[in-house]
């Protein structure tokens, strides 16, 4: 939540009504693992990202420099970081920082729900995860990464002033409108999709994901919230889906993932109306392959899921003229032109 701390307390630029959409695409680049089973630290396959270029190929159509955020497996198997470092050399990607706990040492926290949000560790062990995270694409890539994104969102003020001592310049962790504290995560409800500057210095960008609750409701944020909080209470009655088919109130995220192409229209147009101007489009990288995440369960699924990405970005760069940019001229801009 928003808050009076200095770490986390937002400051948002002065966006340019005038200013073009502009697309930014990250990809949680992580192992393969079953989303059904508990938690465990020997699951850390990354070989669904021999598959990569498939999405990367579609980036490249449309001259998207996507974010992949990756983390402690993937950056320590090669299977992982040799194709990655190939799309990185070329300039064709930006690697981020990603984190999960469970598979990433020491490992000194219990392996639970909890735990899985980095922001409930013990301060000194979520800084010792998240260094090592740091140091370890540093050795495989020749620079440390400086865009930051929480596994499982699990961000807070605490991780804030981490991520800004580790010297990163972005995060990408906050999901707003959504409430993880049914298991043990932190609640993003009073954010929204605008980025803002954070940090003691003000000088961390917080890019985060573009997700709002959209409806005749969701036009007043506090009684959007209040409704989708009563609506998730009686998910027994199919109350939201009730909601969302008579476009009271729904919340939806720019993502291909369990979410259709409609859809991600739908939310692109209603915060483009409400002046929001940078839209971050995510995954995770295990859906590049059948079989290992929910939504990509077959071949026909792959096919359905790349095909719902092209159609989005043919709608953002045609027909709503957006553009596009890597993350790291994009804050150097931001900063160049005084939009702090």
């Amino acid at each position: 939540m928003i808050t009076a701390d200095p770490r986390l307390d937002p400051k948002w630029p002065a966006w340019p009504a005038s200013a073009r959409p502009t697309l930014f695409v990250v990809i949680d680049t992580e192992e393969e693992f079953d989303w059904g089973a508990p938690f465990a630290r020997d699951r850390r396959s990354v070989a669904h990202l021999r598959h990569v270029g498939a999405v990367q190929r579609l980036m490249r159509t449309y001259g998207i420099t996507p974010i992949y955020v990756i983390d402690y497996p993937v950056a320590t198997d090669p299977a992982g970081y040799e194709p990655l470092g190939e799309l990185h050399d070329a300039g064709e990607a930006t690697i981020g920082a990603h984190l999960h706990p469970w598979v990433t040492p020491p490992f000194d926290e219990p392996l639970d729900a909890r735990h899985s949000y980095a922001c409930n560790l013990d301060p000194k062990l979520e800084a010792a995860k998240l260094r090592i995270t740091r140091d370890a694409i540093a050795e495989r890539f020749g620079a440390a990464p400086k865009v930051y994104k929480a596994g499982r969102y699990g961000f807070d003020a605490r991780t804030a002033a981490l991520v800004e001592q580790l010297g990163f310049d972005v995060d990408t962790s906050i999901n707003p409108a959504m409430d993880f504290s049914a298991d043990g995560g932190p609640s993003f409800e009073a954010f929204d999709a605008r980025p803002f500057w954070f940090g003691m210095s003000r000088r961390l960008l917080e890019l985060p994901c573009t997700t709002a609750l959209i409806g005749a409701a969701g036009r007043m944020r506090r009684v959007g919230r209040h409704a989708m909080r009563l609506a998730q209470a009686a998910v027994r009655v199919k109350v939201p889906a009730i909601l969302s088919r008579l476009r009271i109130l729904d919340r939806i995220m720019l993502s291909p993932e369990g979410f259709a192409l409609a859809e991600m229209r739908r939310l692109t147009k209603a915060l483009l109306a409400r002046g929001v101007r940078t839209f971050t489009l995510s995954f995770h990288s295990p859906s590049i392959e059948p079989g290992h995440t929910p939504y990509v369960r077959t071949r026909a699924d792959l096919s359905a899921f790349l095909k719902t990405l092209d159609d989005y970005f043919a709608f953002f760069f045609g027909t709503l003229n957006g553009a596009t940019v890597p993350i790291g001229g994009f804050v150097s801009a931001l900063r160049a032109e005084g939009l702090r």
